[in-house]
């Protein structure tokens, strides 16, 4: 049985009447506890009772935490001056429903700037806002009920990735979506119908990877990617008269904008106007000694093609070079003109400004951060840093190879 409204087992339901007598205390302090949202619970935790209560019981403290039942009232406006960044740059938005009629929300990924949003607003008030979705979502939801006279209780989610690149790996904003995810997990349990991810480029597997530990096995397994004819296969999950022209379908705006715009924000660069600091606090850690005229090689040993090398780094005492090397002979230091450069050295003035960058490895072998601070003669620099070697995810990167190869082959 699958544990839903009228597809229950005898022991599920006396399951369900157990957990309503045992949530006597809780039940007051819900918007909406009939047998939908109490057995979203149960399914959540495989209808063990303690576990079932226990999530639910941290949900009504997350609900008073975030003052939930007032959140669809909330705008960041309200924190902090020039705050409707978030409105203006935080891209996704709400637009049409799929043919069972759940709410469809798309996730614009690509034209997102991660480091202006994030420089420009605090994560909290980031993650609010996507809370603040959530709970749009299971309005929206509830509405759709009234309308169709059946229950609708998930949502479909339309991730566009057009566009990401190594700037939406930066690690704060990663920590963000692991963040929400985790939030999505915990308290919005058996809510999201697909996560659907079209225009997928290569490096979307290490991005998954990133927050894909954040996502229950059962989240993990409604993530459909599709390929070249994504426009075609979208159709299947929503009809074309509740999807944009420009995911495939023929709604538009009322002024014939294919992107619907005043459903689906885009997002785009922040301009810095609206930076309220030059940095986001960073942890390190590791720190070494660099010094004077000397130079110190960080390696790291990748082991295939496709992963991602990322860094931040700060300095003490002044400037330091840096620059990223292959090596061309292994188990002996190399100096820098002996390996093959990867990323040029120059000077960053990481004593005012921390510094961070990635790149995609796109041979095996072993890669060398190299902080170098020969030109100075007198000083010797501190330099704290992270470096991080970030793998992809086997099973997309497998199926993005396989829609790949399924393409037609030019005509000659």
């Amino acid at each position: 049985m699958s544990g839903r409204v009228e597809d229950l087992s005898p022991q599920q339901q006396e399951a369900l009447a157990r957990f309503q007598e045992n949530l006597q205390d809780l039940l007051p302090t819900l918007p909406k506890a009939d047998d939908y949202f109490l057995l979203r619970w149960l399914r959540a935790r495989n209808f063990d009772l303690q576990k079932s209560k226990d999530m639910l019981q941290k949900h009504v403290e997350f609900r008073k935490q975030l003052d939930l039942d007032n959140i669809l009232a909330w705008q960041p406006l309200e924190t902090y001056p020039r705050a409707q960044v978030i409105q203006l740059y935080d891209s996704g938005g709400l637009c049409g429903y799929d043919y069972k009629g759940c709410p469809t929300w798309f996730d614009i990924i690509g034209t997102l700037d991660p480091k202006g949003l994030l420089l420009s607003a605090s994560k909290q008030d980031l993650i609010r806002k996507r809370v603040k979705v959530c709970e749009l979502l299971l309005h929206e939801c509830e509405l759709q009920t009234q309308k169709l006279g059946r229950k609708i209780e998930k949502v479909l989610m339309v991730f566009d990735m057009e566009g990401l690149s190594l700037k939406h790996l930066w690690k704060p904003a990663m920590e963000v979506y692991q963040q929400f995810f985790a939030i999505l997990e915990a308290n919005y349990p058996e809510t999201v119908k697909n996560m659907i991810v079209v225009r997928a480029p290569k490096l979307f597997p290490v991005a998954l990877n990133l927050v894909k530990s954040f996502m229950g096995e059962e989240t993990r397994k409604k993530i459909v990617i599709l390929g070249d004819n994504w426009k075609q296969e979208l159709t299947k999950f929503i009809s074309p008269d509740q999807l944009p022209v420009e995911f495939g379908g023929i709604m538009t705006d009322p002024d014939g904008n294919p992107k619907c715009l005043t459903k689906i924000n885009y997002g785009g660069e922040v301009p810095r106007s609206y930076y309220l600091r030059e940095q986001v606090g960073m942890q390190y850690e590791c720190k070494v000694c660099v010094g004077r005229g000397s130079s110190q090689q960080v390696e790291n040993e990748i082991l295939f093609p496709g992963c991602v090398l990322r860094w931040q780094f700060a300095s003490d005492g002044g400037d330091i070079g840096f620059g990223v090397f292959l090596k061309t002979k292994i188990g002996e230091r190399q100096k820098a003109g002996e390996m093959t450069e990867v990323l040029p050295s120059q000077r960053y003035n990481a004593h005012l400004v921390p510094e961070d960058g990635s790149l995609v490895c796109l041979k095996a072998g072993v890669y060398v951060l190299r902080f170098d601070n020969t030109y100075s003669l007198i000083h010797a620099k501190k330099v704290s840093y992270t470096v991080e070697v970030l793998l992809p995810d086997k099973a997309s990167e497998e199926k993005l190879q396989g829609l790949r190869a399924a393409r037609p082959s030019p005509v000659q």
